[in-house]
């Protein structure tokens, strides 16, 4: 890696630790450059303004995080259902970069900065579709398998997933304790055991 692209690297996950404990529009740009100790010059080569920098957080960084997270564990032609609830599992109770005081990233730049910069909108928008995606295929070929009844409807089980995920990793947040996502966790499973 040349010293450019690591600078750059450097600055991106730097960045991210900041953004994801104080929050995107809390974070200053001096900030980040004290953390990543780079001069303003290095900092503004690699990045025109923040919100540049926060765009590049979520294509270079977040997408490939949630592609190994949440999109390859479907690759694996097992019970959807159980795939859905292992991966749920993990990154509820044993992911130790997505702590439980600070919830989920994707959720917290969708709540911050959704509403004001539609490019943000955008990128964050195609991760949760392409969750969403990976999720209904998976679901689809369980009714198919015989894995899960037929009249089910696969969009929902992925909406519902997916919204039941980001609103347990607000709860955790509120609470600052992992006892919610095991609520979530216990009625997701029985959800499931309903569908099959």
């Amino acid at each position: 890696m040349k010293k450019s692209e690591a600078t750059r690297l450097n600055i991106l996950q730097k960045a991210f630790e900041l953004i994801y404990t104080k929050g995107y529009r809390n974070t200053s740009i001096d900030e980040i450059i004290a953390t990543t100790q780079v001069t303003k010059g290095a900092f503004y080569y690699h990045f025109k303004t923040k919100d540049e920098m926060g765009l590049a957080i979520i294509n270079e960084l977040m997408k490939p995080m949630m592609k190994s997270s949440f999109i390859e564990p479907f690759q694996d032609d097992s019970n959807p259902l159980d795939t859905i609830y292992n991966l749920v599992y993990s990154l509820l109770m044993e992911n130790d970069a997505l702590k439980v005081e600070y919830g989920c990233p994707a959720s917290n730049f969708t709540q911050e900065m959704a509403p004001w910069n539609t490019e943000f909108t955008k990128v964050l928008n195609d991760l949760s579709l392409q969750w969403e995606s990976s999720m209904i295929a998976a679901i689809e070929k369980g009714k198919q398998d015989g894995r899960i009844r037929a009249e089910v409807n696969a969009k929902e089980i992925a909406v519902f997933v997916i919204s039941g995920y980001w609103g347990v990793r607000n709860l955790g947040k509120l609470e600052n304790s992992k006892s919610v996502y095991l609520i979530y966790l216990k009625g997701l499973k029985s959800y499931f055991k309903s569908i099959q």
